[in-house]
């Protein structure tokens, strides 16, 4: 009754907001709007103002918290200004100077000092006063107390130290860069909107840009000396004062009076209405091998904002010369952003935020990744960095220790945690490689010890011996001079050769061992539910199709699929439930499988109603009505997934090594658009058997049986 009455209150059309983004048809769409909503009556009711208000604290608070956990944990909280106050920008500058990794003041007192292993914070952005947030992670073995005294040092200390000019144009810079980037992208201008209307008005975007490009250094002191006081903390002990020095919050600003005058700038480029067919895709690509075997893919288009994404890969050594180096590899990866010959961690932050350049750089013991997004205008000078970093990285040694030591909080911290450890055992089952293949998936305990092993001049080996781009692609989507690419390719890559030759490692079918394995994860409130059997399959199989199909009907279909819509919908038992089905273009061992997220109480009623859908649809199969709803979303997913230019750089580099182009996504969507009910009941029957499940449960079921009687 409560949760209806709730519905009843706020889900009505005078408190949304509609928004539609991207390649429409304004006349139409307004129709459509008119159509499906115009007719929704307007309500009686009415919807009061909030009324509760966070109090001036009269003092600094502290709370602890003890839990079961693996990494101890120091945070400190600040009453902040609305996001439509003046002081909301200057605040958020003052939060990347003291948070940014490597350069921020947290990051050089609690991490370089070796204090924490981890240091984040934010200025959240809300219509209300709302507050400012900063944590650390702190290993078991370290003072808390220390990193504690350390942290609360930085934001005293602001008032004896202010931030200088460098740090906060510094913080400019990338807040700035961050921002413009967002209105790139389609999704994320939607959902940028979105929020800023939740905040009270969309224009207050702009407003919020305009204000943080004025924000100066006064104005930072300023709010760090009037928003982070002692009295205006919470940390983690409350303190009596005699004289309380407490800071009045202000309210929001008047919208209509802090927009009056507000004048937009000049639009993004808005991009070509590029049509996202499989035909269309391969006729605007180019194809290109290097001097050096280098593969690339070059689809030119304009964008919005001139974006141009690039993605590349590289691949590593054969099956026996990486044995035992999947830890260094890892590691070497990722050292490779950590300094170059020419740049510091930390200048080479600031270089690619002053390119307004994302760049990701990962990899493990069989292959290096790099993504970059930028503007057309930077991405010459963007590959210049790259390449340095992939050519002529420093590897310092005082950045692999911070490296290690984070890696090991997170492994630490996943051994309490349900999902994780659900995860990793599921992996151990499903992945049979033998211990010191560079692809075994460890225990927790064992990637700890691998990775507390590798030694910096075992980095280094590892680099000298595997890395050059003989055996890589990449994808280059976008706003780009063919030209320019090319040479700078060339120019990069054209004589960067390994010294190890490259050789697919062979993936042979193994059907792993059916089980049914309970873990405990004492204290946590949530359990995790993993399950999942291999399939004798590739993705070039006729019976691929089939088994999309029937997975989407079953539980790929998210809120619509057979799982949802019983164990979340009817039954209420999880908060997320879904299947999913994988296959290779080469190797055999697809995958099959469920995950569900609930409370350990429902772990019985959860198996047994997986367990029943699976079964059913097994032996009863699925709808004509079914496959039509199914066949329908998933070629709607298709399309939107090569509309969005990281996927398709993504999938143009995955293709180059598969020496596939998109006639293979045709043929499949001509595959699917044919399919019979019959041939989806008769694949998923032949293919899935409930008896070969591994099912991996996580959760405190000993605090639940103990609550049972």
């Amino acid at each position: 009754e409560r949760l209806q009455a709730f519905y009843r209150k706020y889900y009505q059309p005078d408190n949304a907001v509609l928004m539609v983004a991207g390649k429409i048809d304004e006349e139409e769409t307004l129709k459509m709007i008119h159509e499906y909503f115009a007719g929704i009556p307007k309500p009686d009711r009415v919807l009061y103002e909030t009324y509760t208000r966070e109090p001036v604290q009269d003092g600094e608070r502290s709370v602890t918290l003890k839990r079961v956990g693996e990494v101890q944990v120091v945070s400190a909280g600040y009453h902040i200004a609305p996001a439509a106050h003046p002081d909301f920008p200057a605040l958020d500058v003052l939060s990347e100077v003291l948070t940014n990794t490597p350069s921020g003041r947290l990051y050089k007192a609690l991490v370089e000092t070796e204090k924490a292993t981890s240091q984040y914070g934010f200025a959240f952005p809300l219509k209300e006063p709302g507050f400012a947030y900063f944590s650390a992670d702190v290993l078991k073995d370290k003072s808390l107390e220390e990193a504690k005294e350390a942290m609360l040092g930085v934001f005293d200390g602001l008032a004896d130290n202010p931030p200088t000019k460098e740090e906060v144009e510094r913080a400019k810079t990338k807040l700035l860069k961050d921002f413009e980037l967002q209105f790139t992208n389609t999704n994320t201008v939607g959902l940028v909107m979105s929020e800023f209307i939740s905040k009270g008005d969309w224009r207050l975007a702009f407003l919020y840009r305009d204000y943080l490009e004025q924000v100066s250094v006064e104005d930072v002191i300023r709010v760090a000396n009037y928003y982070f006081k002692p009295s205006n903390r919470t940390v983690g002990i409350f303190v009596p004062e005699a004289g309380p020095d407490r800071v009045e919050v202000p309210e929001m600003e008047d919208i209509s009076i802090l927009l009056k005058d507000f004048k937009g700038k000049e639009a993004v480029a808005q991009g070509e209405a590029f049509e996202p067919t499989p035909e269309n895709i391969d006729n605007r690509t180019l194809r290109f091998e290097g001097k050096n075997q280098l593969e690339y893919a070059l689809l030119q288009k304009e964008t919005k904002g001139d974006i141009v994404i690039l993605n590349m890969v590289l691949r590593l050594g054969d099956e026996k010369s990486l044995e035992g180096k999947g830890a260094i590899g890892e590691l070497t990866a990722s050292m490779l952003n950590k300094g170059t010959a020419n740049f510091t961690r930390e200048q080479l932050a600031d270089k690619f935020d002053q390119l307004k350049a994302n760049v990701r750089i990962g990899g493990d013991g069989t292959s290096v990744s790099v993504s970059l997004q930028t503007e057309r205008s930077k991405l010459a000078e963007v590959m210049d960095v790259v390449a340095e970093v992939l050519k002529q990285p420093s590897f310092p040694e005082e950045e692999l220790k911070k490296l290690k030591d984070g890696i090991r909080a997170q492994l630490e911290e996943a051994s309490a945690d349900p999902m994780a450890l659900a995860q990793n055992e599921f992996m151990q089952v499903m992945n049979t490689y033998p211990k010191g293949h560079v692809n075994y998936t460890g225990t927790f305990k064992e990637q700890l010890e691998a990775i507390n092993a590798v030694t910096l001049d075992e980095v280094k080996q590892f680099y000298m011996d595997y890395y050059g781009s003989d055996a890589g692609s990449l994808a280059l989507v976008g706003d780009f001079d063919d030209a320019e690419v090319k040479a700078a390719i060339e120019k990069h890559f054209a004589d960067w050769k390994s010294k190890s030759t490259y050789k697919r490692i062979e993936v042979p079918f193994v059907e792993p061992t059916a089980m049914n394995k309970n873990i405990e994860t004492p204290d946590k409130a949530n359990a995790m539910f993993l399950a999942g059997m291999r399939v004798r399959m590739t993705n070039n199989d006729p019976d691929y199709a089939a088994m999309v199909m029937g997975n989407f009907i079953l539980g790929g279909g998210f809120l619509n699929s057979r799982l949802a819509t019983r164990i979340r919908q009817q039954e209420g038992l999880s908060y997320g439930v879904a299947s999913f089905f994988n296959a290779h273009p080469v190797n055999e061992g697809a995958t099959f499988g469920a995950y569900a997220i609930y409370a350990p109480e429902n772990v019985e009623k959860l198996e047994k109603a997986f367990r029943e859908e699976v079964e059913k649809a097994i032996k009863e199969g699925f709808t004509a009505e079914e496959l039509e709803a199914a066949r329908s979303g998933w070629l709607q997913q298709q399309q939107l997934s090569r509309s969005q230019d990281g996927s398709l750089a993504g999938t143009l580099n995955g293709y180059l090594f598969f020496d596939r182009d998109f006639s293979w996504d045709q043929a499949l969507e001509d595959q699917v658009k044919n399919l019979t009910v019959e041939d989806v009941n008769r694949a998923f029957s032949k293919n899935i058997d409930v008896d070969k499940l591994v099912i991996i449960k996580a959760g405190d079921f000993a605090k639940m049986k103990q609550a049972k009687p």
